[in-house]
């Protein structure tokens, strides 16, 4: 029986871009492009495609290791998957004049990357898309991508390693780093006034030097002076959203995230995932605006379950997918029901794996979202512009600025000035 949303809030829908889809065995199938995998245009296409289902925002996968699948202490050695991938912010840098209202989100990994590269080119795609950018914060755990940079070492762990002692450990200290670089790039985004630049031919005087301001972070990790080379975003502080497995990556959204994307396999686990989530906010002390949570989901559409789950089975004979996040082979009248059933957990929306690409995107655009604005659950047209509109977060003051709070912007708790 067909769910009707009777909640009155919009479902927020992002989707998730990964090569040829979130399926190893993707580009194997009919209607794929592998041979485009590495242009603009195929990027272009499916941003276009997104943006034409009203989505919220998309996020591009990136790493600094080639794809591993559900290994963590190095990659592969196969030849029979996708490997590599252009790189996410300088994709969604070259769809901002593409798109006009659909948010961008590239991984950008906080191991072994600078904070202040960081910062400006997450500020750089924010004036690019005007308010459209976002950030999906990542860690890396894997020893072969520590060796790319020769500063540190990381033990080559395995996924069943990491609720050993060492295993948390590492957790522990990768993701304290991480709410560093997050809270230094928060700085770095405040470190201009919204009025810094005068632009005074005139007078001669372009801008007013008593409004850039130092941010002098100094951590365990590393120091930043500051200011930012990039006058502050037009969004002033662009969206930073993270995935959480469990409560340490929630905890990490919580001290400095606006929006988690989590894993939740039926409705009681995404009750169970939601009160996670709020018990890790309060224990983080935050005073910014709830977390906006998002389940991840990976989708197989077809217009019958039968041909839904046959197309999932001759994909899985030819490379078995294994998954964090539940994989939903059904109808888009069948996906419609389960989404609007867990949302009742809490959920604020969801971000959408498409297992192959386009196909599995094309049918949410052209199947699950129609479905979706039948039943009052989605946008029928984009109405805010920037995409913390979109999630009812307001624009932050810089914390600099004379008389400004930082209520709204999330801080990490350990960081020193």
């Amino acid at each position: 029986m067909s769910t009707t949303d009777t909640s009155g809030r919009p479902l927020h829908l992002a989707v998730a871009l990964d090569g040829a889809g979130w399926h190893p065995a993707a580009w194997r199938e009919p209607g794929t492009r592998p041979g485009e995998l590495f242009t603009a245009r195929y990027w272009a296409d499916l941003a276009r495609t997104a943006e034409r289902g009203l989505f919220d925002l998309l996020t591009i996968e990136d790493g600094f290791g080639l794809q591993s699948g559900d290994h963590l202490h190095g990659a592969q050695r196969r030849t029979d998957r996708v490997q590599g991938r252009l790189d996410a912010s300088l994709v969604a840098a070259f769809l901002a004049p593409l798109t006009s209202r659909i948010g961008l989100v590239p991984t950008v990994t906080t191991t072994h990357t600078e904070p202040f590269h960081v910062a400006s080119a997450l500020a750089t795609l924010d004036h690019d898309s005007h308010g459209r950018a976002g950030w999906r914060v990542q860690t890396s755990v894997r020893a072969d991508e520590a060796a790319h940079f020769g500063r540190r070492t990381v033990p080559g762990l395995r996924r069943a390693d990491l609720d050993t002692p060492a295993g948390r450990a590492l957790v522990a200290e990768l993701f304290g780093e991480a709410a560093d670089v997050v809270e230094v790039v928060r700085r770095l985004w405040d470190s201009w006034e919204d009025d810094a630049e005068i632009r005074d031919a005139l007078t001669g005087r372009f801008v007013d030097r008593d409004k850039l301001h130092r941010v002098d972070f100094a951590g365990e990790h590393f120091g930043v002076a500051g200011p930012s080379i990039v006058p502050r975003p037009p969004q002033g502080q662009p969206l930073v959203l993270s995935l959480a497995h469990g409560y340490e990556p929630a905890l990490l959204a919580a001290r400095v995230g606006d929006v988690v994307a989590t894993t939740p396999h039926d409705a009681d686990d995404a009750a169970r995932i939601v009160a996670q989530v709020r018990s890790a906010e309060a224990a983080a002390g935050r005073t910014a605006p709830p977390l906006r949570i998002l389940g991840d989901v990976v989708v197989v559409l077809a217009d019958t379950q039968r041909v839904a789950r046959e197309r999932l089975a001759r994909l899985d004979a030819l490379d078995p997918l294994s998954s964090d996040a539940p994989i939903l082979a059904t109808t888009p009248a069948g996906l419609a029901d389960t989404l609007l059933s867990w949302r009742r957990a809490g959920l604020d929306g969801y971000r959408l794996r498409p297992a192959v690409l386009p196909t599995d995107l094309d049918a949410v655009v052209d199947g699950l979202v129609p479905e979706l604005q039948s039943r009052g659950a989605f946008r029928t047209a984009y109405g805010e512009t920037t995409l913390r509109e979109r999630f009812g977060l307001p624009r932050p003051a810089s914390r600099y600025a004379a008389g400004a709070g930082s209520a709204v912007v999330p801080t990490f708790s350990g960081a020193t000035a």
